[in-house]
């Protein structure tokens, strides 16, 4: 099962090895800002495109996802477990909006 972390876990996790940066939210949120060091960015609101992006991911790795506030990362941590991704699963509880680090 996917855990909710904070600021300080995510980045203490996003230096690990085997580890991606997921960010579900939409062009024009990510336009604005995202956490350095994002790997994948891919729209959860549209499910085609969302779909497509997660069957490109290697299910072994370890994922860090967020988007605003916490929601919709958290419905796309229940996607990947559902499609049996076997590495560990976050999701940053307050989103970018709570985000305390380096934003691009």
């Amino acid at each position: 099962m996917f855990q909710n972390i904070d600021n300080a876990q995510f980045k203490k996790i996003m230096k690990e090895a085997n580890t991606v940066v997921f960010d579900v939210r939409t062009p024009a949120e990510v336009a604005e800002a995202h956490i350095v060091g994002t790997h994948v960015f891919a729209d959860i609101n549209n499910a085609e495109e969302f779909e497509k992006a997660v069957l490109k991911l290697d299910k072994s790795k370890n994922y860090l996802v967020y988007c605003r506030s916490g929601a919709r990362s958290a419905r796309a941590c229940k996607i990947l477990e559902d499609k049996g991704f076997k590495g560990k699963i976050y999701n940053l509880a307050m989103g970018i909006t709570g985000w305390d680090g380096d934003k691009k």
